[in-house]
């Protein structure tokens, strides 16, 4: 039987703002988490995502109250990443409604935790976020950055998703920090790689900017295609984008 793919836009969140740049760069407002998030779910959204970006960087704890408000009002699945170091940070946020936690830089730090929060929520509760660039050193080609893409590492990305899923995590979102913001289309070798060593659901994320953009990263192995900019700009609508899927044959909800 096949699954839908999943269309689901992604809220970067800095000081309670929506925040986009590019390449992780130069980050500007975008709007009210709790207002986009409402709009996405009207829209047809799949799912919603927020990113506490500057969480780990600023070595706080993520936003409970906009998750929280948000869940009152949008009624789809939510993941929700940055700043979570412990189980405790992750009971928290599925009290206060998230359905899923996103977890990087502090796992990179302690890989135990990706075992911590398997065992004590269930695979189905952790997505592993990676923030990739292509990087020479890596047997991969690629490797994993932490702090919002600002701190580069030496961990090959392939590698470190093959040991998190064996660790416990449940899904994979894939941001190709090369092509975030570009718009000029998903990183697809980025990908095709990643679904080759994956056993979990795959995100692809960074660089669409035109709704031709999706299929590509669906048939290059993606379950789950996500997107910032292009729906906080107003330049397509999540249901442009399932439409443009299903004009290419992608069984979409």
């Amino acid at each position: 039987m096949s699954i839908a793919v999943r269309v689901i836009p992604c809220l970067d969140v800095a000081a309670g703002r929506v925040v986009k740049g590019v390449n992780f760069q130069n980050l500007r407002d975008a709007g009210d988490p709790v207002e986009l998030a409402r709009r996405y779910f009207e829209q047809g959204a799949d799912e919603i995502t927020f990113l506490d970006v500057t969480a780990t960087v600023d070595d706080r704890a993520t936003m409970y109250e906009t998750v929280q408000a948000t869940a009152e009002q949008v009624f789809i699945p939510l993941t929700v990443g940055g700043g979570v170091r412990t189980t405790d940070d992750v009971a928290r946020l599925l009290a206060s409604g998230a359905d899923k936690v996103g977890v990087n830089s502090a796992a990179i730090a302690r890989p135990r935790l990706v075992d911590e929060i398997a065992d004590r929520f269930g695979a189905q509760v952790l997505v592993l976020s990676l923030d990739i660039t292509r990087s020479e050193a890596a047997p991969s080609g690629f490797v994993v950055t932490t702090h919002g893409g600002r701190t580069l590492t030496d961990l090959d990305a392939l590698a470190w998703a093959r040991e998190a899923i064996e660790r416990g995590a449940g899904e994979l979102l894939v941001n190709s920090i090369d092509a975030d913001g570009t718009k000029n289309g998903f990183d697809l070798e980025l990908v095709t790689a990643m679904r080759a060593v994956s056993s979990v659901p795959v995100i692809a994320s960074g660089g669409a900017g035109a709704v031709e953009h999706f299929p590509p990263a669906v048939a290059a192995g993606a379950d789950a295609v996500l997107a910032a900019s292009v729906f906080h700009n107003g330049e397509m609508t999540i249901g442009e984008v399932k439409r443009g899927l299903a004009e290419a044959g992608v069984l979409v909800r």
